[in-house]
């Protein structure tokens, strides 16, 4: 199952601090294979979300850079996921998404996400580890991508 919208404002707290997932409505069964251009434009169609502009304004720097551009052969599947988890981590550090600077600028969040560059603070408190986190979540290539089970391991302790 693709969550395919994690993003801080679909994250809530429960009473003893753990994070709980809300707005299903973006979920679909995985994995999704792009076969040739239909299939292409009808995963990109899901994505455009015509009739909530400020829905697509939240959701357009948390999402993967495969998910703006589906080419035939690709195979869209929980690494979307990880992409957006990776996301959220940086925001929930640095109180903004990777790409909101790209967005206040006016210029291309998708050709700034399938750059995969993100720049940080200077002097932030975090560890190495934390940013080896973000940087494992945040690989342009799906493939590249660590699994669910390699980030907790890497984020054990924390």
């Amino acid at each position: 199952m693709l969550f395919r919208d994690i993003k801080p404002a679909n994250v809530l707290l429960s009473d003893d601090d753990r994070p709980i997932l809300m707005d299903f409505g973006s979920c679909f069964s995985c994995p999704i294979i792009i076969n040739d251009g239909k299939d292409s434009r009808m995963q990109l169609a899901s994505f455009s979300y015509p009739f909530d502009e400020a829905g697509e304004l939240c959701s357009m720097p948390y999402r993967a850079p495969e998910l703006f551009v589906c080419e035939v052969g690709s195979i869209i599947d929980q690494s979307v996921d990880i992409w957006s988890l990776g996301c959220l981590l940086f925001a929930l550090c640095f109180f903004r998404s990777p790409f909101d600077d790209i967005y206040e600028r006016g210029d291309s969040i998708a050709l700034a996400v399938q750059s995969g560059k993100i720049t940080y603070i200077e002097n932030h408190p975090y560890s190495q580890k934390i940013l080896d986190a973000i940087h494992a979540m945040i690989a342009v290539d799906p493939k590249d991508r660590s699994s669910i089970a390699s980030i907790c391991e890497l984020l054990e302790g924390f």
